[in-house]
C-alpha cells in the first residue's frame, strides 16, 4: 500500500510538471536578457551585477516561490482548493456580510482575480515569442520569419482550445520533465566553465548590487520578477494535484533545474558578454539549436495552455459566484470535470494576444507589462492571506504581522519597481484589469439591485399557497418547477402562468440555486426541502463553486417527491430589463448591466435543462 502511495505521489508530481510548471519553467528564456537589455534602465553588464542579479533571483525564487507559495499559502486553502478567488470565497466567508471592510477586501480580490486575465493574455504572447526568437540565433535569416510563426502557433493553440486537452494532456508531464532536464544539464554544462558563479547563492551579491546601485537595483526588481512568473499556479492548481505532488516536483526537480540554468546563464555571460543577445540558446551548443527551439516552443504552448485553462477555470468560478453574467461553457473531458472550454473567452484572449505580439514585436519589450500583471495579484494573495491568519488561524495581530509584513514588503518592492515602467507596456495590464474589474462589479451591483426590485413587487409565497383552493383553479397532471432567485417569494413565471394559461400543474416546486463559497457542496446536503401545501413544494439545491450546476442530476439523485423526467417541466422568467436614471447605480453603469444582461447566456444550458422540457416566460423590469 505504501508503494502504490508513493507511486500514485510520482504520478502525480510528474502531471503537475506539465500543468503547474510550464509558466515559470519557461521563465529562463527571456528574464535575464530582459534585465540587462530591455527597458529604459537596462542594469549593465559586469561581473559584480551578473553576481547581484543572480542572488537576488535565487533569493526571489526561496522566499516568494518556495517560502511564501510552496510551504506557507498552500496551507490557506478552502476545502483543498486554492487560487485567488478560493481564498477570496474563504476570506469573505469570515467577514461580516456588510460593512467597509468586506467591501475593501472584496473590490482588491476581485482586482487582483482581474489581474490574473492580464497574466492569459501576456504569457502566450511573451512566451510563444521568445521561444521563436530561437530561430534568430540559428540564422539571421528567420529573423523576419518570428512574428508569422508565432502568430501562427498561438493562432493554433486558440483554436485546439475546443477539443480540451485529455488526448494530449499526457504528453504535457514528460515533455516538460525533459525540459527542466535540458535546462539543468545545459547549466551544469556552462558552470563547470566558470564555477566562481556559484558564489551567487551568497545574499551579499545581492545586498551589494542593491547598495551600489540604489536605482538601477530597484528598478531591476522588474525583470528579477519575471523569474517568479507562473507562482501562483501553484496555489492555483493545488485541487487538481494536491500540496505535497507540488511541493515534491518542485523542491525535488524544478527549482534546481531553474536555478542550475540561471547560473549557467550567468556563467556565459561573464565568459562572453556578447552572449547578452540570447543568453538561454547560447547555452547550447550551435547542433542543438534547432530541436531546442522545438523544445521551447512546446514547452512555452503548454505553459500557455496552463493559463488559458486558468483562466476558464477562474471565468466559471466567477460565474457561479455571481461576478460574472453566464456563458457558453463545454466540457471537453467525460472524466474530468474540470476540463472546460469557454468559447467567448478563448476568442478574446486570441485578439489580445495577437494584438500584444503585433504591437510590442520583441519579448523583451512585453517583459515590463507582464510584471505589473503578476506583481499585483502576488500582493493581492499575501493581503488576503494575513486576514485568514488571524480570522481563521487566530494567530495574533504581532506574530501575523511578522509572517506577512516581510512578504507584503518584497511584493510591494516588486509591484513597485514594475509600476515605474507603465509608459514601457505596464499600462496593459491595468487597463484590461480595470476593465474586467468594472465588469464584474457592474455586474454584482446590477444582480444585487435587480434582485431587490423583484423582492419588493413579489408577493408572499406561503400566504398565496394558503389563499390557493383546489377547485379555484385547473390542476393538470404532471409536476411544474419554477426557478426563482427568491425562494420566499411567488415566482414571476408562475403567476404569469396562471393568469395567461388559467392552470398549475398537480406538483408544483419552487426552486432555488444557491452558490456556496466552498469549492463543493457534498450531494448529501446539497437539497433542502419543505413541503407546502396545496401540492406545492420548496426546494433550495446547494452547489459549491467549483461544481457542475446540473439541476436535473442534482433533483434526480435524491428525488425526495419520486420525480419523473418526462412528466416534469421547467419554467423560467426572462426578465427584459429597461434602465432609469437616478438610481442607486450611476446611469452608465445601468445601460453596461443590461447590455450585459441581455447578452448573458440562457439559463438552460448553464443548469444542464432539457430544452425540451424548458418553458420561459418574459416580463419587463424597470431597473
Amino acid at each position: 500500500m505504501e508503494k502504490n502511495g508513493k507511486s500514485g505521489l510520482f504520478s502525480l508530481s510528474l502531471a503537475a510538471l506539465g500543468i503547474v510548471y510550464g509558466d515559470i519553467g519557461t521563465s529562463p528564456l527571456y528574464t535575464l536578457n530582459t534585465i540587462f537589455t530591455a527597458g529604459m534602465h537596462p542594469v549593465p553588464l559586469n561581473q559584480e551585477n551578473i553576481l547581484g542579479i543572480l542572488s537576488l533571483i535565487f533569493w526571489a525564487l526561496m522566499i516568494v516561490v518556495s517560502l511564501k507559495y510552496v510551504v506557507f499559502i498552500m496551507h490557506a486553502d478552502n476545502k483543498g482548493e486554492g487560487g485567488i478567488m478560493a481564498l477570496l470565497s474563504l476570506v469573505l466567508g469570515k467577514l461580516r456580510k456588510s460593512g467597509r471592510q468586506r467591501t475593501t477586501i472584496l473590490m482588491l480580490g476581485l482586482f487582483g482575480a482581474a489581474l490574473f486575465y492580464g497574466d492569459g493574455v501576456i504569457t502566450p504572447a511573451i512566451s510563444v515569442l521568445s521561444a521563436v526568437e530561437g530561430l534568430q540565433v540559428a540564422s539571421p535569416l528567420f529573423k523576419s520569419y518570428v512574428i508569422p510563426m508565432t502568430l501562427v502557433i498561438l493562432f493554433a493553440l486558440f483554436f485546439f482550445q475546443r477539443r480540451g486537452t485529455a488526448s494530449v494532456g499526457a504528453l504535457f508531464g514528460p515533455i516538460m520533465c525533459l525540459w527542466f532536464l535540458v535546462l539543468a544539464l545545459f547549466g551544469i554544462r556552462s558552470i563547470l566553465s566558470e564555477p566562481h558563479v556559484l558564489g551567487a547563492f551568497s545574499p551579499m551579491h545581492g545586498l551589494l548590487f542593491l547598495e551600489n546601485n540604489p536605482e538601477i537595483g530597484f528598478l531591476s526588481l522588474g525583470g528579477v520578477v519575471l523569474a517568479l512568473t507562473g507562482a501562483e499556479a501553484l496555489y492555483a492548481d493545488m485541487g487538481h494535484f494536491g500540496r505535497k505532488p507540488i511541493q515534491l516536483a518542485w523542491f525535488g526537480f524544478v527549482l534546481p533545474a531553474l536555478l542550475l540554468n540561471y547560473f549557467g546563464q550567468g556563467a556565459l555571460l561573464i565568459h562572453d558578454p556578447k552572449a547578452i543577445a540570447n543568453p538561454f540558446y547560447l547555452l547550447a551548443p550551435h547542433w542543438a539549436l534547432f530541436p531546442l527551439v522545438v523544445l521551447s516552443t512546446a514547452a512555452t504552448v503548454i505553459a500557455s495552455q496552463a493559463v488559458i485553462s486558468g483562466a476558464f477555470s477562474m471565468t466559471s468560478q466567477a460565474i457561479r459566484l455571481g461576478y460574472a453574467p453566464r456563458m457558453e461553457t463545454q466540457h471537453t473531458s467525460e472524466e474530468e470535470i474540470g476540463q472546460i472550454y469557454v468559447p467567448g473567452i478563448n476568442w478574446t484572449l486570441l485578439l489580445a494576444v495577437t494584438a500584444l505580439v503585433l504591437g510590442f514585436r520583441a519579448s523583451s519589450s512585453l517583459a515590463s507589462a507582464y510584471g505589473i500583471a503578476v506583481t499585483g495579484t502576488m500582493t493581492v494573495t499575501s493581503l488576503l492571506a494575513f486576514i485568514v491568519v488571524r480570522r481563521l488561524w487566530g494567530w495574533g495581530l504581532i506574530r501575523g504581522a511578522l509572517l506577512i509584513f516581510p512578504l507584503m514588503t518584497i511584493d510591494l518592492a516588486f509591484f513597485g519597481a514594475n509600476l515605474i515602467k507603465v509608459e514601457e507596456g505596464g499600462w496593459f495590464p491595468l487597463v484590461l484589469a480595470s476593465v474586467i474589474f468594472t465588469l464584474m462589479t457592474t455586474w454584482k451591483q446590477g444582480r444585487v439591485l435587480l434582485a431587490e426590485r423583484m423582492k419588493r413587487e413579489s408577493i408572499a409565497l406561503e400566504p398565496f399557497v394558503e389563499s390557493l383552493s383546489l377547485d379555484s383553479v385547473v390542476r393538470v397532471s404532471g409536476t411544474a418547477v419554477f426557478l426563482t432567485a427568491n425562494p420566499e417569494g411567488v415566482p414571476h413565471a408562475l403567476l404569469h402562468n396562471l393568469k395567461h394559461n388559467k392552470v398549475l400543474h398537480e406538483r408544483v416546486v419552487i426552486l432555488n440555486v444557491q452558490i456556496q463559497d466552498i469549492p463543493h457542496v457534498p450531494i448529501e446536503e446539497r437539497i433542502e426541502y419543505r413541503a407546502l401545501q396545496n401540492g406545492f413544494h420548496r426546494m433550495i439545491v446547494q452547489f459549491g463553486f467549483k461544481d457542475e450546476p446540473n439541476l436535473p442530476k442534482a433533483l434526480f439523485a435524491e428525488n425526495v417527491l419520486a420525480l419523473e423526467s418526462m412528466d416534469t417541466s421547467y419554467f423560467l422568467s426572462r426578465e427584459m430589463l429597461i434602465p432609469k436614471a437616478g438610481h442607486k447605480m450611476a446611469f452608465w453603469r445601468e445601460k453596461l448591466f443590461v447590455a450585459m444582461f441581455r447578452n448573458a447566456g440562457s439559463a438552460i444550458p448553464f443548469f444542464r435543462l432539457p430544452p425540451n422540457r424548458v418553458v420561459e416566460i418574459g416580463a419587463q423590469v424597470v431597473l
